[in-house]
């Protein structure tokens, strides 16, 4: 016969119910767990699928309007006709111009431009009123019909955005999805093209994108930086030569 002993196995040992409670907790957490980063994963592969979908169509888009615009000027030629291209729809304008001697008025519509540093740089749409507001601070300000190249340059290379009056890097297409998603603009390649083609949600998108902090011009800017720039100077509309400044002090 085995001697008796005080002491239980542990099959005579009974589990506390509260410890039971805690591991069904856990366990069902878990699953839980598991399953929403599994949703989560089938999410993110269908938004790519309709991240990439979209660019191509933008693409195809942007070379179509390009041949567009050779036709028509090869039309122009070919008549003796002389062709003359569509108005711009958005101006990127910057400021070269510090806070000395500057008028209320001037100071009150570069503050409304988010003009607020030289350097600072952002895209505005062209309506009569805009136009008006840029011819009164011309002094302080050179602007231009940015192309696509330099749109996607800026964007993608000191692109920053509005999150929650911060400062935010646009780092990944969640920053953008979590600000703009409700118009439609999922990525970088949704938001520049809302941007070069004046789209119906312009005012949010450039609102969104913090005013750019661009360098000096590499060479530097021209010896009467504050003469207009068609006698030879810097301030006032430079329309597509905008481009070649955005070069150099992007």
């Amino acid at each position: 016969m085995a001697p008796s002993t005080t002491v239980p196995s542990v099959q005579d040992i009974e589990v506390p119910e509260t410890l039971l409670k805690k591991r069904k907790q856990n366990d069902k957490a878990r699953e839980e767990r598991l399953a929403a980063a599994v949703a989560a994963r089938k999410a993110g592969k269908a938004k790519r699928k309709v991240i990439f979908k979209r660019a191509e169509t933008y693409v195809k888009e942007y070379i179509n309007k390009e041949k567009e615009e050779i036709r028509l000027q090869r039309a122009a030629r070919a008549s003796g006709d002389f062709y003359v291209p569509a108005q711009a729809k958005v101006y990127f304008v910057v400021r070269i111009r510090g806070v000395n001697e500057i008028a209320p008025k001037p100071r009150k519509i570069l503050q409304l431009l988010r003009l607020l540093q030289i350097n600072n740089g952002v895209f505005v749409k062209v309506t009569k009123a805009t136009e008006q507001m840029l011819r009164l601070v011309e002094p302080y300000i050179t602007y231009g019909e940015p192309n696509l190249k330099s749109v996607r340059e800026l964007i993608y290379k000191r692109g920053y955005g509005k999150v929650n009056k911060q400062r935010i890097p646009l780092t990944s297409n969640a920053v953008i999805e979590e600000q703009l998603g409700k118009y439609d603009i999922l990525s970088v390649e949704d938001l520049v093209h809302e941007i070069v083609t004046a789209g119906p949600n312009f005012k949010q998108a450039a609102n969104f994108l913090w005013p750019f902090k661009l360098s000096n011009p590499t060479g530097g800017w021209r010896t009467r930086k504050f003469k207009h720039y068609i006698q030879g100077g810097d301030f006032g509309n430079r329309e597509k030569y905008i481009n070649k400044l955005i070069r150099q002090m992007n």
